[in-house]
C-alpha cells in the first residue's frame, strides 16, 4: 500500500492530477450530458477532461526532467507546472475556469503543502476564479469553488480533515445550483462545470487518504449518482429510466437527459433567459502585459458574455462568445500576441445547438505542424491541423479533439514527430472506441507528413491511401538546423552552446559556426544519397535570401532537383530539411 502524504508534496501532486484526470475520464459522458449552462453544447465533461490532461502532462514533463537524478522534483515545480499546463490547455469556459482554481491553489502550495497552506490555497482559488469572471452567475462552478473554501475553513487543521470537508462543502453546494439558476432547475440538472469540480476534489480526498469519497447510492443502471435538492440524487444513465434513491425520495422534475440531446425549454445559452446567445465561442492564449489585457477585458466584454481571462505574468487564456470572431481575436492582436486561436460556430438555423451537424465526410488527415505558417498550408490542402509550439507537445485529448472536428468516418492521423509515437497511438486508440477509423502514419519530421499529405487522395480505398502515404513518408529524408544549449557530446563530435547542429534522420551530424553553412553541408550529405525533390521550410526570423541561397546552391550542385520553399512560422527549428 502506498505511503500516504503528510502533505501535497511534488509526488502527492502527481498523484492528485492522475487521480483527477481517471476520475473525469469516468465521468466525461455523464457530465457532458448535463451541460446546459452558459452554452448547451454538451462538452463540458470534455473540456474540463482536456484541460486536466495537459496539466498532468505538464506534471510528468517535470518528473520526467528529474528522472536521473536521487530525489522528487520541488512541490513548487509541481504545483507550478499544472497551473502552467492547465493554462495552456484550458478548453471551453469550465475548463478556463477550472485552470484558474488551480493557478490560485498553486500560488499558494508553492511555499507549502499542510493544512493550514491547503485551506488558504482554496479561498485563493475561488476568489481568482471570480475576478478572471466578467460577470458571476451564483449556482455554477464558481459557487461550488467559493463553498468548498468556505467549508475547509472549519474543523481540525490536519490535511485529511480540511479535503474531506472541502468535498463536502462543494458536494452540498452543488445539490443546490438548480435552486440558484433557473435554467438548471427547469432541466432537474446540476452544474456540469461544478460536478467536474468535485470530481477533482474528490481525487485530492482520494490522494491524501487513500480512498476515494463515497457519493451516496448508485442507478440500477450502475452510474455514478449526482446528489440535487436535499440530499436526494439523480442517475445520469444515457439513456434509460432512473431509479428513486436518496432521502428525498426521487428526482426533481424533468427527465433525465441522454448523452447529446437537447435539454429543458427555451435558450440555454445565456444568463437572461429569452435572450438569444452569441454565434461564436472563441478561444486562444494571448502573451500581453497586465495593462494590455485590462484594455482588452473592457473590449471584449462590449462585444460578448461569458467572457473568462485567467493567467498572469504574460501570458493569459481568453474565453468569450461573441456574434463578431473576427473583432475578438482583433482585440487580442492589439493586446499582445495571441495564438492557439480556436473558433466554434454555435449557431444554427434553428438556435444555437450543436447537436445538428452535418452528415461526417468519408475520410480526413489530421495533421501536427511545428508553427502556424504549415498549419496554414496543410489546411489549404484539406487537413485538420494540431499545432506543437515550441516546448508544448500536443497531449492525447487534443489529437482526439482534432479527429472530432475532422468529423470524419476514415481519418489518418501524421503526428510528424518521433516523440508524438505513443501519444498519438492513444489518441487513434480512444478515437477508434467513438466508432472512427483510424491510421496512424508514423511520421517522424513535419517534411515527411507535407510528402504524406501531397499523395493523399480521398476518392481511393482507405488502405490504398494509407499505405501511399506511408510509402511517400519514408521515402522522405528529414533534417533540421537547431542552435546548441551547452557544451555535450554528438554523433559529431562535441559541440560547445551557440553552435548550429545540423541533424538529419534525428542525429547530429554536422556541427556548424552559422546556418547557412551548415544547411549547405547537410544537403549536400542527403543529396549524395539522391534526390528528386528538396523541401525547405523558413522559420519565422529567418530571411529569404536564406531560401534563396540555398535553392541555388542546389541547383549548381545537383542536377534535376527541385526545390520548393514554405514559411513555417514561429517553430522550434529555423530550418527543416526534406529530401524525396
Amino acid at each position: 500500500m502506498p505511503q500516504l502524504p503528510d502533505d501535497l508534496d511534488a509526488v502527492a501532486v502527481r498523484t492528485w492530477c492522475s487521480l483527477a484526470l481517471e476520475a473525469l475520464g469516468r465521468e466525461r459522458a455523464e457530465i457532458d450530458a448535463i451541460n446546459v449552462y452558459p452554452i448547451a453544447d454538451g462538452d463540458t465533461g470534455t473540456n474540463l477532461y482536456l484541460t486536466v490532461e495537459s496539466a498532468a502532462a505538464a506534471v510528468e514533463a517535470v518528473f520526467a526532467a528529474h528522472e536521473t537524478g536521487a530525489t522528487a522534483p520541488a512541490t513548487a515545480d509541481a504545483v507550478r507546472a499544472m497551473a502552467h499546463g492547465a493554462l495552456i490547455g484550458a478548453r471551453g469556459n469550465s475548463g478556463t475556469i477550472l485552470a484558474q482554481l488551480l493557478r490560485g491553489m498553486a500560488g499558494v502550495l508553492a511555499d507549502g503543502g499542510d493544512a493550514a497552506h491547503l485551506r488558504r490555497a482554496l479561498t485563493r482559488a475561488a476568489d481568482a476564479a471570480r475576478r478572471a469572471v466578467a460577470h458571476p452567475v451564483e449556482g455554477t462552478v464558481l459557487t461550488v469553488a467559493a463553498a468548498a473554501a468556505e467549508a475547509a475553513e472549519g474543523g481540525e487543521p490536519d490535511l485529511p480533515t480540511v479535503v474531506h470537508a472541502a468535498y463536502d462543502g462543494a458536494l452540498a453546494a452543488l445539490a443546490r445550483t438548480p435552486e440558484q439558476l433557473a435554467v438548471l432547475g427547469r432541466a432537474g440538472v446540476v452544474d456540469a462545470g461544478g460536478r467536474g469540480l468535485v470530481a477533482v476534489l474528490g481525487a485530492l480526498v482520494e490522494t491524501v487518504t487513500g480512498q476515494a469519497p463515497v457519493r451516496g447510492p448508485r442507478t440500477a443502471h450502475g452510474k455514478a449518482p449526482t446528489p440535487v435538492d436535499g440530499g436526494s440524487v439523480v442517475g445520469l444513465p444515457v439513456g434509460g429510466t432512473p431509479v428513486e434513491v436518496g432521502p428525498a425520495g426521487g428526482f426533481p422534475a424533468g427527465s433525465v437527459p441522454e448523452a447529446g440531446a437537447p435539454v429543458g425549454e427555451g435558450p440555454l445559452d445565456c444568463p437572461e433567459d429569452g435572450v438569444a446567445g452569441p454565434a461564436f465561442e472563441v478561444i486562444y492564449l494571448l502573451e500581453a502585459g497586465d495593462e494590455q489585457v485590462a484594455r482588452l477585458r473592457t473590449r471584449l466584454d462590449a462585444l460578448g458574455d461569458s467572457l473568462v481571462v485567467v493567467g498572469g505574468d504574460g501570458l493569459w487564456h481568453v474565453h468569450v462568445h461573441v456574434d463578431d470572431a473576427g473583432a475578438a481575436v482583433e482585440a487580442g492582436v492589439e493586446a499582445g500576441r495571441p495564438y492557439r486561436i480556436r473558433i466554434t460556430h454555435f449557431a444554427t438555423e434553428s438556435g444555437h445547438d450543436l447537436r445538428v451537424q452535418a452528415e461526417p465526410a468519408q475520410r480526413a488527415v489530421v495533421v501536427v505542424v511545428p508553427g502556424d505558417g504549415l498549419a496554414g498550408l496543410c489546411t489549404e490542402a484539406g487537413a485538420t491541423t494540431v499545432i506543437a509550439r515550441p516546448g508544448e507537445p500536443p497531449a492525447s485529448g487534443e489529437l482526439v479533439d482534432a479527429i472530432r472536428r475532422a468529423h470524419a468516418r476514415e481519418v489518418v492521423l501524421l503526428p510528424n514527430d518521433a516523440a508524438l509515437r505513443h501519444t498519438a497511438a492513444a489518441a487513434a486508440e480512444q478515437a477508434r472506441t467513438e466508432g472512427v477509423r483510424v491510421a496512424l502514419v508514423p511520421t517522424r519530421a513535419a517534411v515527411q507528413g507535407i510528402a504524406a499529405l501531397a499523395v493523399h487522395e480521398p476518392d481511393r480505398g482507405f488502405d490504398e491511401d494509407v499505405v501511399a502515404m506511408t510509402a511517400a513518408a519514408g521515402a522522405t529524408r528529414y533534417a533540421e538546423l537547431a542552435v546548441a544549449e551547452r557544451q555535450s557530446w554528438t554523433m559529431a563530435g562535441i559541440c560547445q552552446a551557440g553552435d548550429i547542429l545540423g541533424l538529419i534522420d534525428g542525429d547530429v551530424a554536422v556541427i556548424g559556426a552559422d546556418v547557412p553553412a551548415t544547411a549547405r553541408t547537410v544537403l549536400d550529405r542527403m543529396l549524395a544519397a539522391g534526390g528528386e525533390l528538396v523541401t525547405l521550410v523558413l522559420g519565422e526570423d529567418v530571411p529569404d535570401s536564406l531560401a534563396d541561397a540555398l535553392e541555388e546552391h542546389v541547383r549548381e550542385g545537383h542536377l534535376a532537383v527541385d526545390t520548393v520553399v514554405y514559411r513555417g512560422g514561429h517553430q522550434r527549428a529555423p530550418l527543416l530539411i526534406g529530401v524525396e
